[in-house]
C-alpha cells in the first residue's frame, strides 16, 4: 500500500508508521514529493483492507491507497518525477541525450582504444564493451572477462567516459563492480533473480535489458528486484523482442517507449543494434526510438566490423556513428520540449 503522510506529519508520526509496518512483516520504502512523504508499504501478502484501514487512522497520516498495479516502486504511482541517474559526470533522464557506444566484444587494447577515442569525440556519454559474453553457441568466442575489464578501465582513465558493461551471474557481480560505472543485466538474464537481487545490493547504476519474449509487466517486475533491494538506479533498455518475423535479428518494440513512459518513472534507453541485427538498420531506428521518447541509445560499434569478433553485422564503423550522435541530438532538441509537456490524450 502507499501511505501518503500530511505536510504537517512530524518525525515521531513517521516513525510509527514505520513501526507499525514493522510489526505487520511489511517492508518500508520512502518517496518524498512536492504533495508530501509517500511510504511504500510492501510485503508478500499483498494489499490488506484492515491493514490499511489501520494505518489510515494513524496520526499524520493523509491517505492509504492501493496500488493498482503489480510492480510497486518502479510505477508512477510510486514517484511521479522522472527518475535521474547519475553515472559519474554523465546523467541518463530527466531530458537529456545518452549515447552509449563501443563494441560488442572488447577484442584487444587497440581496437578498444581505437572505438574509444572515435566515439568520445563523437560525444558520446558512456562507453560500452563486452568482457563477458553470453553466446549462444558454447564455441563463440565468450570475451576476454578480467582482462577485458581492465582494458576498460584504462579506456575511461583515457576518454574520461563512464564505462557500461554486463554481468552474467551473482559470482561476477564484485568483480564487473569493481570496474565498472554502470553494471549492465543481458536479455537471457532479465529474470534472473538471484543476479537482480545482488545487482540491487550494489546500489550501483544498473541496466536492465528486456528479454526475449518479456511483456512489458514482467520487464518492470524484473526491475522491481533490484529497487526492491535498495538500488534506485534502474535503467531500462529496449533491445528488441522475439517474434515471428525474420527479415530484422529481433523486433524493436517502440511501442513500449511511450508505454514505459507512462507506466514508470525510470529512464529508456533503446539498442537499435540487437534488436535489428543489421547495420543499414541502426540509424532510422535510432531516429525512431529518439523520436518516440527514449532517453538515449545503445550502439555497437567497431573500427573494422568485417572483421569483428561477434556482431559485425550490426556494428557500426566510427564515422558512421559520428554521423549518427549529430543527427540524434538535432532530433532529440525538436522532440524533446514535445515529451517534456503534459499529454492531454493519455492524463499525463
Amino acid at each position: 500500500m502507499f501511505v501518503r503522510m500530511k505536510r504537517s506529519a512530524t518525525a515521531e508520526q513517521v516513525d510509527e508508521v514505520r513501526r507499525r509496518a514493522a510489526d505487520a512483516g511489511l517492508a518500508v520504502y520512502d518517496e518524498q514529493t512536492e504533495g508530501g512523504l509517500i511510504l511504500a508499504l510492501l510485503g508478500p501478502k499483498g494489499f490488506d483492507e484492515r491493514v490499511s484501514g489501520a494505518f489510515a487512522e494513524l496520526a499524520g497520516v493523509d491517505s492509504v491507497a492501493r496500488p493498482s498495479r503489480p510492480y510497486r516502486l518502479s510505477s508512477r504511482e510510486f514517484r511521479e518525477v522522472p527518475t535521474v541517474v547519475k553515472v559519474r559526470d554523465a546523467v541518463i533522464g530527466g531530458g537529456s541525450l545518452t549515447l552509449m557506444a563501443g563494441p560488442c566484444s572488447i577484442e584487444s587494447r587497440e581496437q578498444l582504444f581505437d572505438v574509444a577515442a572515435g566515439v568520445a569525440a563523437a560525444g558520446a556519454t558512456l562507453l560500452r564493451g563486452g568482457a563477458f559474453k553470453p553466446r549462444t553457441s558454447p564455441y563463440a568466442f565468450q570475451g576476454l572477462g578480467l582482462e577485458g575489464l581492465r582494458l576498460l578501465a584504462e579506456a575511461r582513465e583515457r576518454t574520461g567516459l563512464p564505462i557500461i558493461t554486463e554481468v552474467m551471474e551473482p559470482a561476477q557481480v564484485d568483480m564487473v563492480a569493481e570496474f565498472a560505472d554502470v553494471l549492465q543485466i543481458g536479455t537471457r538474464n532479465m529474470q534472473n533473480f538471484s543476479l537482480l537481487n545482488a545487482v540491487g545490493r550494489t546500489r550501483m547504476p544498473v541496466m536492465l535489458k528486456r528479454g526475449l519474449s518479456g511483456t512489458v509487466e514482467e520487464w518492470l517486475l524484473a526491475a522491481e528486484y533490484i529497487l526492491a533491494a535498495g538500488n534506485r538506479n534502474v535503467i531500462l533498455c529496449e533491445r528488441g523482442i522475439r517474434t515471428f518475423e525474420t527479415a530484422a535479428r529481433n523486433t524493436l518494440d517502440l511501442n513500449a517507449v511511450p508505454i514505459l513512459r507512462r507506466l514508470t518513472h525510470l529512464p529508456v534507453i533503446v539498442d537499435p543494434s540487437h534488436a535489428t541485427g543489421k547495420r543499414w538498420m541502426v540509424a532510422p531506428m535510432s531516429y525512431a526510438g529518439v523520436a518516440a521518447g527514449a532517453d538515449g541509445i545503445m550502439v555497437e560499434v567497431h573500427p573494422k566490423p568485417e572483421e569483428a569478433w561477434s556482431d559485425g553485422e550490426q556494428s557500426l564503423t566510427v564515422p558512421m556513428f559520428t554521423r549518427l550522435a549529430r543527427e540524434l541530438r538535432s532530433i532529440h532538441a525538436l522532440v524533446a520540449p514535445l515529451h517534456a509537456a503534459p499529454d492531454e490524450a493519455s492524463g499525463r
